[in-house]
């Protein structure tokens, strides 16, 4: 089974540690601080791998983690950087946000690789905060936490032309007469499970035609494989639409294009606006009834949407479907489709540190990894280090929330342990 959507996980590296320590020699009391800082954390970055063209991977692994940086360390050593973790995806992969359906990255075009979770930041050492009037800081600072979120892979495939139209109308064996594709034809609904893509060359210049697995009824709502097929036509800038002008199936070629035409409206109408032709397939199975039902759809479709009687076995008509496909490109910008970026990932400090605040008999009771490790890195008793501790809670939004929930002066405040009377 063809696939072209997935579902991860994915987090960056949290940032290494600050170290606290200080130098020691020999004849030397007190040497001045050296703890290093720590590593930068490993980011995640997705990249373009030619090599590939579905998600299938995705279904096998589904987390995708980073490293985190190391710890710095004593005399200054710095914490090594962790590496990043390259995702590999075909290209014409969009990114989205699992949450909000928003763009990331639309991994086509000019953008080959894209770093979409930054590594968390290594931490300061206690060697950075050493002033004449503090020269003994007993703290450093933390690393900064990488993030983590869901994301959706979807796999739009990059083609100039879609085939678009109903199971077992012959969409198949006309690329793999027209192009070098090689797609599987038989003749059963649903035999093509995946798209197809093939080059069509032509003395006026080529172009890459693409396979979109047939369609049915309800295709716009999920019905059988609608989703999955629809999505692939959203890059392409002519669509063609395939009919079984014989009528071998015993459906209405007329009423074939405007289900085809319904779908699509339902499930973007700007589908509508791209130019598009028909192509009425199977003329070698004349019928008494063959010429009335090209008739029947230059009546309904033209001069809107043209009509090309051809034969995918024998070849008639293919060259002038061709050069008509032709020009309706020239009428479209050349570039690719290209989806813009909607999402941007927040790094902002409340992410970074997160916390709780309860009320127990009145004292207010703050908690979270980041504080307690803030604690056991500060020394309370000390000026500096209680200062350093006040600005943390501030810049962290906690006295803000405090004060909005409505803390007094002379509240008190429990933190691990520790209790502090509130004065604004």
């Amino acid at each position: 089974m063809f696939a072209d959507r997935a579902k991860i996980f994915i987090k960056s590296g949290k940032g290494g540690d600050g170290h606290v320590s200080f130098r020691r020699e020999l004849f030397v009391a007190a040497g001045g601080p050296d703890g290093g800082d720590g590593g930068r954390g490993g980011s995640i970055i997705f990249e373009v791998d030619k090599g590939l063209n579905t998600l299938v991977d995705f279904r096998h692994t589904r987390k995708y983690i980073a490293k985190d940086g190391e710890p710095g360390g004593k005399r200054k050593c710095h914490g090594k950087d962790a590496k990043d973790l390259i995702i590999k995806v075909p290209e014409g992969t969009l990114i989205k946000d699992f949450e909000t359906g928003k763009v990331i990255a639309d991994m086509s075009g000019n953008t080959q690789r894209e770093l979409v979770l930054r590594g968390g930041k290594g931490g300061l050492g206690n060697m950075n905060f050493a002033t004449a009037t503090m020269q003994v800081p007993k703290f450093a600072r933390p690393g900064q936490n990488g993030v983590e979120m869901f994301v959706t892979l979807e796999l739009k495939v990059i083609a100039d032309v879609g085939l678009v139209g109903y199971p077992n109308v012959g969409k198949s064996t006309l690329l793999s007469r027209v192009s070098n594709a090689r797609p599987k034809i038989a003749n059963y609904h649903f035999t093509t499970l995946n798209p197809y893509l093939g080059v069509v060359d032509l003395d006026g210049g080529g172009f890459v035609m693409a396979d979109i697995p047939g369609l049915i009824e309800g295709a716009s709502q999920g019905l059988g494989l609608g989703h999955d097929f629809l999505r692939h036509i959203e890059r392409c800038k002519v669509l063609v639409h395939v009919v079984d002008i014989a009528g071998t199936e015993g459906r209405n070629p007329v009423d074939d294009i405007q289900n085809i035409l319904r779908e699509l409206e339902n499930y973007d109408a700007g589908l509508l606006k791209k130019p598009a032709l028909i192509a009425a397939n199977k003329v070698d199975l004349m019928s008494e009834n063959t010429e009335d039902s090209i008739r029947a759809l230059r009546e309904n479709f033209e001069p809107n949407i043209k009509v090309y009687p051809i034969s995918g076995v024998s070849g008639k008509g293919i060259k002038e479907l061709l050069y008509g496909i032709h020009a309706l490109l020239q009428t479209v910008p050349k570039e690719s489709i290209i989806f813009p970026k909607e999402f941007e990932v927040d790094y902002s400090s409340d992410r970074d540190l997160p916390y709780t605040i309860s009320v127990e008999e009145g004292v207010y009771i703050v908690e979270g990894p980041r504080i307690e490790k803030m604690l056991g890195y500060t020394n309370l008793d000390s000026e500096k280090g209680f200062d350093f501790f006040q600005k943390f809670l501030k810049n962290s939004g906690i006295l803000a929330d405090l004060e909005e929930m409505g803390i007094r002066e002379g509240d008190t405040v429990r933190m691990y342990g520790h209790e502090f009377d509130y004065y604004k």
